[in-house]
């Protein structure tokens, strides 16, 4: 089905046409004072200087032609040349009920499907999360789930940072203190244990303490350069110890990101690449894109009209070694061979826009992508205290991930037992689905490139624009529906039989237009790799219902049919609702 806006802009040109003017003028946009009107379009404005003609002739002859079409209560010409329209009740509500028996609520979805991979995990094995990360996790999980609902292939991938020195200096601190295992003993013939010889917050204090020794101890770093060296030749016991690293932090990572509700098609790791690097770089020096540049193999990306220095992407420092530009070239050499991306988002702290910028002007420029393969490079702003510096603990330090989403929990636990006589188990069910909503919206609600304050106080807040409020909004529809069924001793699906009715009033009009904005909102939200457009539309959306809500006698409305008619439309606005929530990546309770 057409957007509300283009197809009254449809109707409207075909009044330019009719009185005479070109059809391209009838342009409607949202009214800029909806106190007039709800609709405005200005086209005989550009008309005059077209037709040499006043605007308010043009316009009064075009809201002639219109003053007969169903679909306006109103068309109004206001000096010097505007038109003010209003729609009618009866087309609305058509609209509507076309709009609640559509999969996607009028949603255009993709024609064609595009393969794309979002690159929005970035962890680090051995490393615990930390507040750091949950930008990139829940901004890529909101984008992914709003390419796929637009009708992408979409995968998301965690790229995990498991190679390099880190993992040397994990060794050898094992080594250090376990140097009677058998991954020590070059000549053990037999089975490793399958058990890890650390848990994971063993492993989160050994890498810490290496790499304070690598620093205070030249030996040790030696040490631990060996163990990296070592383990990328995969010495038998070095890559079996390295099998139980990422094996005990994986497990660790999944139960993390499972609590905010985010998920990977693919658990790819930088060691997944490192088998591409070899070929790649034969394939820069044999067909010269790359040089020698003091010992160092660098690929020249500083393009004409640059206005601040782009240094070379360097792919091997002098003595031989690979980079973090190798294994992210390497990357997009694996991603093209094993599923051909039509493109590829990366989502990053946005303070890594210049090493981005080089990368990909080198895959472009080697042709290690096709011509027609997007790289896209989404940076975003940093998560602050109230204090306006980067979140921190109380004591000052980088606080874990879980930490925040704990303490979250129990701030929504406490709420929720203040207000409501509940049962604890229920209301700790509660606090969890609420209290991710809190940290999601709360994050997502903010344009993504922009730092933000993440504010305890007011992500909880059951009031104001956070997604306590919105869940709010959904747990009271609900009630509703499932007061109406009770009282009529219906079943759940005699909901879906109920039909919309033109508006009885201007609080129930508000509510049916914000619901045509859901699809507009949604293809947006994808166009921009923007979630914060889909925030805005559910906030919107639920000011108006509660508006209605507390303006309108739903329940206790006598004349059967209008009764019928608010149950739909709350059905409407409840699926609308949930469906939007879902695409930032939370759900609503049915009870608070």
């Amino acid at each position: 089905m057409e957007h509300i806006l283009d197809l009254i802009s449809s109707y409207v040109s075909e009044a330019f046409e009719i009185a005479g003017y070109d059809r391209s003028l009838g342009k409607v946009t949202v009214s800029n004072r909806p106190d007039l009107c709800e609709y405005q379009c200005n086209g005989a404005m550009a008309g005059a200087k077209l037709y040499h003609r006043p605007p308010f002739q043009i316009a009064e002859a075009v809201v002639d032609i219109i003053d007969g079409m169903d679909a306006f209560s109103k068309a109004e010409a206001v000096r010097p040349g505007f038109i003010n329209l209003s729609l009618s009740s009866s087309f609305l509500s058509s609209y509507l009920q076309e709009m609640g028996q559509e999969d996607y609520f009028g949603v255009h979805r993709a024609e064609k499907p595009a393969r794309i991979i979002i690159d929005y995990g970035g962890a680090n094995v051995a490393k615990p999360l930390h507040v750091g990360h949950l930008r990139s996790a829940v901004i890529g999980e909101s984008i992914k789930r709003t390419l796929r609902y637009l009708g992408n292939d979409v995968l998301g991938d965690v790229h995990l940072g498991d190679w390099g020195l880190q993992m040397g200096l994990i060794i050898t601190e094992v080594r250090h203190r376990h140097p009677e295992l058998p991954y020590f003993d070059e000549a053990f013939t037999g089975e490793y244990p399958k058990e890890a010889p650390f848990t994971i917050s063993e492993l989160e204090e050994i890498y810490p303490e290496a790499t304070r020794k690598s620093k205070e101890d030249e030996a040790y770093k030696a040490e631990a350069l060996d163990a990296t060296y070592r383990l990328q030749h995969k010495q038998r016991g070095y890559y079996a110890l390295w099998q139980h690293i990422l094996n005990v932090s994986v497990k660790d990572l999944k139960r993390n990101y499972d609590s905010l509700n985010v998920t990977f098609d693919l658990w790819k790791k930088e060691s997944d690449a490192q088998p591409y690097i070899p070929g790649m770089v034969d394939y820069l020096k044999k067909n010269g894109y790359a040089h020698v540049d003091q010992g160092a193999l660098v690929v020249d990306v500083a393009e004409e009209g640059d206005t601040k220095k782009i240094p070379p992407c360097m792919i091997l420092k002098s003595d031989g070694a690979s980079l973090y530009n190798t294994t992210d070239l390497a990357t997009i050499v694996m991603r093209r061979e094993k599923w051909d991306p039509d493109e590829i988002i990366y989502v990053v702290d946005k303070r890594q826009e210049l090493y981005f910028t080089q990368v990909f002007r080198c895959a472009r420029k080697t042709k290690l992508v096709k011509d027609d393969t997007k790289l896209e490079f989404l940076g975003f702003g940093t998560m602050n205290g109230k204090d306006g510096k980067p979140f921190k603990t109380r004591q000052g330090g980088v606080m874990r991930l879980e930490l925040l989403i704990r303490d979250i929990n129990e701030e929504m636990y406490r709420k929720i037992m203040e207000n409501h006589e509940t049962d604890p188990d229920e209301a700790r069910k509660t606090a969890q689905t609420v209290a991710l909503s809190a940290i999601k919206y709360g994050d997502l609600s903010n344009q993504a490139s922009k730092d933000y304050v993440f504010d305890v106080d007011k992500f909880t807040s059951f009031e104001g624009n956070t997604g306590p409020y919105i869940l709010y909004t959904i747990v009271r529809i609900k009630s509703i529906l499932r007061r109406y069924l009770a009282e009529m001793k219906l079943p759940a699906e005699a909901v879906e039989e109920c039909s919309i009715l033109p508006a009885a009033g201007e609080a129930e009009k508000a509510l049916c237009l914000a619901l045509t904005g859901f699809a507009p909102a949604v293809e947006e939200a994808g166009a921009q790799l923007a979630p914060h457009r889909i925030c805005g539309y559910l906030y919107q959306l639920s000011n108006e219902f509660n508006r209605f809500y507390h303006e309108t006698r739903i329940l206790a409305e006598e004349k059967e049919e209008q009764r019928k008619s608010y149950i739909a439309e709350l059905e409407l606005t409840r699926k609308v609702l949930e469906q939007g929530i879902d695409l930032l990546g939370f759900s609503a309770p049915d009870k608070m």
